[in-house]
């Protein structure tokens, strides 16, 4: 059985709970989809000059918490290259934020797309601060009918733990879903909690932070489970996969 290989690009801190959390919530994914998953920290400035070369060893792509990070560029590339190449994406919390911020620039064409927390005042706050800081708190999201998270669920909404005071502007949801980038996670107020790009073999990035659960028992996370399904059919080659269109390199 060949072991999956996951980058987890971010600036490793052990002071982070969701750090903590992660190779324990891949291990319980791991024995739920029937693999074995070798996850391996790669710095966000590991990520530059070249992402595609540092990235191309790996079965799958996690963005994980902590902005901000030490290389916002080399975190940019990271999710990029992945983006372009269909690698197998997750991006939680800053690696929602971020996968905005790369959709913003690199498809949807704002290249002044800026993150409100290392860009204040930018012109362009595609990322900005959230009019009620979701630090420690949990609360429920509703997913999108058809959509590729709602599928792994299985249900149509859950209750998701967060520890963030970022996300999405508003304004520049209605552009970005127009752009391909589909909204398929909000909260009781409307507020976006996760996208995905439909026609990518899994790019999926959420505001919450689905690998806390992994410190609270034994069960895994369905939607990181779906994570490392998908990383699992990228790794078995091309002949195993859907066809993945053209969509998701626009």
């Amino acid at each position: 059985m060949r072991t999956i290989q996951i980058a987890l690009t971010g600036d490793l801190d052990e002071d982070v709970v969701a750090h903590r959390a992660i190779p324990r919530a891949l291990q319980l994914a791991a024995a739920a989809v029937g693999c074995r998953v070798a996850a391996r920290w790669v710095p966000t400035t590991d990520l530059v000059p070249d992402a595609a070369s540092t990235l191309d060893p790996f079965d799958g792509h996690w963005c994980v918490p902590g902005s901000p990070y030490a290389s916002e560029k080399g975190a940019l590339a990271g999710i990029a290259d992945s983006r372009a190449t269909g690698r197998p994406y997750l991006g939680t919390c800053a690696g929602f934020q971020h996968a905005i911020l790369e959709y913003a620039r690199d498809v949807l064409g704002v290249a002044d797309a800026a993150h409100e927390e290392t860009d204040p005042g930018a012109a362009s706050p595609v990322v900005s601060r959230l009019a009620c800081a979701l630090v420690e708190r949990d609360g429920r999201v509703r997913f999108a009918p058809g959509s590729r998270i709602a599928r792994a669920y299985g249900r149509a909404a859950a209750v998701e733990g967060y520890h963030c005071s970022y996300g999405l502007n508003p304004e520049y949801g209605r552009a970005l879903e127009r752009a391909g980038l589909a909204m398929t996670a909000l909260d009781d107020d409307g507020a976006v909690r996760a996208v995905e790009i439909p026609f990518h073999p899994f790019f999926v990035a959420t505001l919450f932070q689905p690998e806390r659960s992994a410190l609270a028992g034994f069960q895994p996370h369905p939607l990181i489970a779906a994570f490392v399904e998908a990383a699992r059919v990228h790794a078995a080659g091309p002949e195993s996969r859907v066809d993945r269109g053209a969509a998701f390199t626009a």
